[in-house]
């Protein structure tokens, strides 16, 4: 039995009776057969590894307090950086070519008792690999890295490229020319080639230096101190041994000269070699006091499906710098989705999704922990309000100007629109807005300067109210489509009387089938959409946007959104399916109202008089319509207004 078991790998399983064991580690692996594994599992753990740190790093609540540099991450590193893994390929592809190359029996990778089995691990070859790093890896590394700064053309040529982040994170680190990553593997193999040669060799040594090398290269890179500062308190010369976030922060800060701190982990070697920054102790000691944080405004969302947490900057590395979109291997990973569902529902709370810096302004977009579907659960409506309201109270206490409710948190059938918080909570001092006075100036904007006539879908909502009343008033013929006789009564009286007749019911989607300017506001099929005639072009600001089925003789209209002023700053994230630095255009409303400091909530029905006004300030502090080449762009919004002044809403 002992003999058959000698011969089984360690992917192998063996059947003993009714006993299912995997070959003992104690009895070594054979490494012929199971080399190969374990450099792919060895690599596929460092991928979890990376990808662990920036999750975590990505929590907010985690991090904030203890944020080094306060920047924030921009599209163009990101894309810098989209190919952080190279180093884990290369690596794994010199391991492969020297086990490769190895002739049987004579393999350095070897144990000192048997030529073809490699132990699991030991003490001896961790000690070993630790060793070999402190000595000569990192003594190389030192001279090395300061060689690349000292001499200009070394670092213009290889290392600026490194360099050109300044507001780190774990990937930065991985962030290296092709020359640089053949350095960094050679050095990588120095303590795995060098234990070996002391006959210390293991399989576990392969494990345990690729996961320690990379986290101390993420650890470097990370942008958080949560190394506490009594530990050198304790044990003052530790400083001597152990690097933190902080030490290699100020080797990036842009505001110094790069020439210091040069020591991969030990900061020894900057000492000896007079390079070490002497404001590295102060730095750490002032970050790990704490931040307190104070955006100046809030737009509040939630997540759409259950495969849209995925798109979170804090789960997979890079999804969330690009669009959303429903990628096929997103469905692998679907399983994650629901158990993740079922934890914020029980256990979430209102978080932070991303931030960043626009004008003066320090914007921040949180997410409620609640999926689309679970808004239109009558069992869980009131949990929801309790969790945005607890928002705007966090919100206020923080001292926000502005908090602007997204999507379904401002749905009339939820909390009317919002007002039931101004009910609740009538004391706030920062200012409540639904942004929608700007989307609906999107909207407008967006149509031809000559319609005469549009069709229009979710024609009773707050929305589909303000389009119709603005067009009916400037004599364009509005067919709404709606079941509520009632909403579409209350609506035309709305209208001034002369004006009454441009407002027309519309019963179905066959009623439009001469109309070729449809606006939609709620999802429309493919057998809806079949009416429309040749030519029809489908605005819309329902959310999700409808399926494109008609691209052939029709044409589909963007999303109501705004792209953002070219100033702004620290943006790294798509807000959903949207391209890079655009917003729903409620989310650019909510700016504008802070930009503009108006003291009013905007919340309840959309004031026609302030539609022109709303989208004038948004032009004047950079914003942009995403359609620029629209024949409509300055259309409706620059003719004076018609509705007369006792039937304007104020």
């Amino acid at each position: 039995m002992k003999d058959e078991r000698s011969r089984l790998t360690g992917c192998q399983w063996m059947k003993d009776g009714k006993e299912v064991v995997l070959q003992s580690a104690k009895e070594g692996q054979s490494l012929r057969d199971n080399i190969w594994f374990h450099l792919l599992l060895a690599s596929m753990l460092r991928y979890m590894h990376i990808q662990l740190w920036m999750s975590v790093t990505r929590f907010h609540c985690l991090v904030k307090k203890y944020k080094i540099q306060t920047d924030g991450v921009t599209f163009e590193q990101k894309d810098r950086e989209r190919h952080w893994d190279n180093y884990i390929i290369l690596q794994f592809l010199f391991a492969a070519c020297t086990v490769a190359a190895m002739a049987p029996g004579k393999s350095l990778l070897q144990s000192p008792s048997n030529k073809n089995i490699l132990p699991l691990w030991s003490g001896r070859s961790i000690f070993s690999v630790l060793l070999l790093h402190a000595g000569p890896t990192e003594f190389l590394y030192y001279w090395g890295h300061r060689a690349l700064h000292h001499n200009p053309t070394l670092f213009k040529d290889y290392h600026a490229h490194h360099h050109a982040t300044t507001v780190t994170e774990a990937t930065s680190g991985f962030m290296l020319t092709f020359a640089e990553h053949l350095a960094m593997a050679g050095l990588v193999s120095i303590p795995l080639v060098g234990a070996s040669f002391l006959g210390a060799a293991t399989v576990g040594m392969f494990y345990f230096y690729w996961l320690f090398l990379d986290f101390l290269i993420a650890m470097g890179h990370c942008n958080w101190e949560f190394v506490p500062t009594f530990i050198f308190k304790l044990f003052p010369f530790l400083k001597y041994f152990i690097s933190t976030p902080t030490y290699h922060s100020l080797h990036h800060d842009s505001h110094m000269s790069h020439n210091t701190n040069f020591a991969l982990s030990i900061p020894l070697y900057d000492h000896l070699g007079g390079t070490y920054d002497k404001s590295t102790p102060s730095l750490h000691a002032t970050v790990r006091k704490g931040r307190i944080e104070k955006p100046d405004f809030v737009f509040l969302v939630h997540e759409i499906g259950l495969d849209s947490v995925l798109h979170l900057p804090m789960s997979f590395i890079g999804f969330h710098s690009t669009p959303f979109q429903h990628r096929w291997f997103v469905a692998l990973f679907m399983p994650l989705s629901v158990p993740l569902m079922l934890l914020m529902w029980f256990f979430g709370t209102p978080f932070l999704g991303f931030q960043y810096h626009l004008h003066h302004l320090h914007s921040q977009l949180w997410v409620m922990p609640r999926f689309g579907f679970q808004y239109f659960l009558p069992f869980g409506k009131e949990s929801i309000n309790n969790l945005i309201e607890q928002a705007i109270l966090n919100a206020d206490k923080m001292g926000v100007k502005v908090l602007a409710l997204g999507a379904l948190n401002k749905m009339e059938e939820l909390n009317e629109g919002g007002t039931l918080f101004l009910k609740r909570q009538p004391n706030l001092r920062m200012r409540i807005c639904h942004g929608n006075t700007l989307t609906a100036g999107v909207i407008l904007n967006g149509l031809p300067k000559h319609v005469t006539e549009i069709f229009l879908t979710g024609a009773t909502s707050k929305l589909g109210r303000a389009v119709s009343l603005y067009l009916a008033c400037r004599g364009v013929k509005v067919l709404m489509l709606t079941s509520s006789h009632t909403r579409f009564e209350a609506i035309r009286k709305e209208c001034p009387e002369e004006f009454r007749h441009n407002l027309v019911k519309a019963s179905s989607y066959m009623d439009a089938q001469h109309c070729k300017t449809w606006v939609l506001g709620k999802w429309a099929s493919a057998k809806d959409q079949a009416w429309a005639p040749a030519g029809t072009k489908f605005h819309q600001f329902v959310v999700p946007t409808v399926d494109e089925v008609r691209t052939k003789d029709c044409c589909y209209g963007a999303l109501a959104a705004m792209k953002l002023p070219k100033d702004v700053k620290g943006l790294d994230c798509c807000e959903h399916t949207l391209p890079r630095r655009v917003v729903h255009a409620c989310h650019a409303g909510g700016l504008v109202h802070t930009l503009e400091g108006w003291t009013h909530h905007e919340l309840g029905p959309i004031p026609i008089d302030r539609i022109n006004v709303v989208w004038k300030a948004a032009l004047k502090h950079g914003f942009q319509p995403v359609e620029e080449e629209a024949e409509g762009l300055l259309g409706f919004l620059h003719q004076p207004d018609i509705i007369p002044a006792h039937q304007q809403e104020m």
